[in-house]
């Protein structure tokens, strides 16, 4: 499917966490939006943006941080989105039928929401012993651009974020990577832009975690030849990309490798 020609500015905030603090995280992200350019469409947030990853701890411990669809991340998020006239893109604990899943959500001015839960559990952080795996992955269509999305450790899985026929123009990640592990997370991102014909924005995390672990907000926007497309306008710490649906269309007629693909199924 071709794009509308139209392009799409995105804002990339690596919001410096702290762990565990919610109302803190929440305010941080309402103050940031305060700055952000007039002319963003989207908005893309670090994992667990309200409360951090919570490595290492006991699935009773992270349940009182957990939250169903209609808690108080995303009714925030929502009222955020309107506000600003953007759409909002990040993960938060969340809370269904007594599991609890790392999910990403993508909410959009109108209050329409979109959820999709992170596949790829972090088993060296015990994450598989606490949290539940998704099935799905997010997609949606905002502003005439076909959007994926995929948490952290997910990126690492090129056949999860396989691209088939184009289905989408977008991928956004979002993550809490830590600073140790870096260079990987920042090689993954070009390569997941170049085998799919497709931007790819990502979004790390600031801070440091009660485990000690540090993270330095390593965050970019490729493009579909892998290119770092990333703009710093200012000094706060925001970043920015406009990417071109008329460029993406115009690369993929050029070189179809897409037509090319393997064929294949995930179980």
């Amino acid at each position: 499917m071709n794009l509308n020609h139209s392009n799409l500015n995105v804002c990339l905030m690596p919001l410096e966490i702290k762990w565990e603090d919610k109302a803190e995280n929440l305010k941080t992200l309402e103050n940031k939006l305060k700055l952000i350019h007039p002319n963003t469409d989207l908005v893309i947030l670090p994992e667990t943006f309200s409360t951090g990853f919570p490595s290492g701890e006991e699935k009773d411990y992270i349940r009182k941080f957990a939250e169903k669809n209609t808690g108080e991340t995303i009714d925030y998020i929502k009222q955020l989105a309107h506000h600003y006239n953007v759409a909002i893109a990040g993960s938060f604990i969340a809370d269904s039928a007594g599991s609890i899943y790392n999910r990403a959500f993508f909410i959009e001015p109108s209050g329409d929401e979109y959820f999709g839960d992170k596949h790829h559990l972090f088993t060296m952080a015990g994450e598989n012993k606490v949290f539940s795996k998704g099935h799905k992955r997010l997609s949606v269509r905002f502003r005439g651009w076909n959007i994926a999305m995929v948490v952290c450790y997910d990126i690492r899985f090129p056949a999860w974020c396989r691209n088939i026929n184009n289905e989408y123009d977008l991928l956004i990640a979002v993550a809490n990577w830590p600073t140790v592990r870096v260079d990987a997370w920042n090689k993954l991102i070009p390569a997941r832009a170049i085998e799919n014909l497709a931007y790819v924005c990502a979004v790390d995390c600031k801070g440091s975690d009660k485990k000690g672990f540090d993270y330095d907000g390593s965050s970019m926007a490729v493009d579909f030849k892998g290119k770092d497309i990333t703009v710093k306008v200012d000094n706060n710490d925001l970043l920015y990309a406009t990417l071109s649906g008329e460029k993406l269309n115009a690369f993929r007629t050029k070189f179809p490798a897409w037509a090319d693909a393997d064929p294949f199924t995930l179980d």
